[in-house]
């Protein structure tokens, strides 16, 4: 396998000190000049390129930064990581992208890996599965900044940028409620997640304020994919349990239900209405439009990395969290109409 020229390699063939060649190439006054063009000539005959990685750590310096996600399955976490390179690429880091596939164990393996290449911080939305809060601690202790961002962990005091999914999905049961939808169920995320417990906060609360009626039939767990959704729904159909509107912890979700009703001969919104969350590029182009809670995702990884090199260039580091604003895109799969 074709490798580059190394310090060594140059001074095996003038037959020099290592150090020698070191200070030769980097122009030192100590080094006779007739040797410096000597060296040059062999590091240029050699195709000889310094370790960007070596020159980093002289520096104690890796300019990396370190990145988990869950999946890549969503249009998601792509968006977010898109706006995170652009902050780190201008201000002139790498990234070193993970994916911990949902799984606790994956994502501290992710976050050893990390460790062991020496990154400078660390940006990460956790796993449903949970939260490795006495790994993410002992990285900070050990001097290694984290921030969170939209699955956030917690226990751990450490900057964190969200949404507010607790008013959002407030709203988004209202909105069903104010078009006269009486039966309204929700799906919900994995039990463990923050952003779970939040919507379906919100979701309860709409419903105790409007009086809605509250069994143990209105909340199932459908958790962040789209057959998760599909098996929900249908066990609701099977069951003949039809609500008149559900709201759904988030847009796969509300597509695999979608998949459900139809089907079944059913129609949305005519026998059941819906409503996601985090808008979906694929929202829009279904049958009916999904209605929908649109996330600043760009603005999510733009925000996250600036508050990651703050932590990274600041001494001491602030400690801040950032709530981002979102909306609500309403379509006809939310509209009564036989209101």
């Amino acid at each position: 396998m074709k490798r580059y020229a190394t310090l060594k390699d140059i001074a095996t063939t003038l037959n020099i000190s290592t150090a020698t060649v070191s200070r030769a190439l980097a122009n030192r006054l100590d080094v006779n000049p007739a040797t410096k063009k000597l060296v040059c000539e062999e590091a240029k005959r050699q195709n000889y390129r310094p370790n960007p990685m070596a020159t980093r750590l002289q520096n104690k310096r890796t300019k990396t930064i370190g990145l988990v996600v869950p999946e890549f399955k969503s249009a998601f976490f792509p968006n977010v990581i898109s706006g995170i390179q652009k902050v780190i690429d201008e201000a002139g880091f790498h990234l070193l992208i993970t994916q911990s596939q949902e799984s606790m164990e994956i994502e501290e393996k992710n976050l050893k890996l990390l460790e062991s290449n020496m990154v400078e911080g660390i940006l990460i939305s956790i796993t449903r599965e949970g939260e490795n809060d006495d790994y993410y601690q002992r990285l900070i202790d050990s001097g290694i900044p984290i921030v969170f961002f939209n699955r956030v962990s917690s226990k751990v005091n450490a900057p964190k940028v969200i949404i507010d999914d607790y008013k959002l999905a407030f709203f988004a049961t209202e909105h069903l409620i104010y078009n006269g939808f009486k039966k309204i169920y929700h799906l919900e995320g994995p039990v463990k997640l923050s952003v779970s417990k939040e919507r379906k906060r919100g979701f309860l609360d709409a419903m105790k304020k409007h009086h809605r009626e509250i069994t143990e039939k209105t909340i199932s767990t459908a958790g962040v994919f789209s057959e998760k959704g599909y098996l929900a729904m249908q066990k609701l159909i099977t069951k003949n349990d039809l609500p008149d509107a559900i709201f759904c912890f988030n847009d796969p979700t509300a597509l695999g239900a979608l998949r459900a009703i139809k089907e079944a001969g059913l129609k949305c919104p005519d026998d059941v209405a819906l409503v996601g969350f985090s808008e979906t590029e694929i929202a829009q182009l279904v049958e009916p439009p999904l209605t929908s809670i649109e996330q600043p995702t760009f603005e999510i990884g733009e925000t996250a990395a600036k508050l990651l090199l703050e932590q990274i260039n600041e001494n001491p580091p602030p400690y801040r969290s950032v709530s981002l604003t979102a909306k609500m895109n309403i379509r006809k799969s939310s509209m009564n109409i036989k209101k």
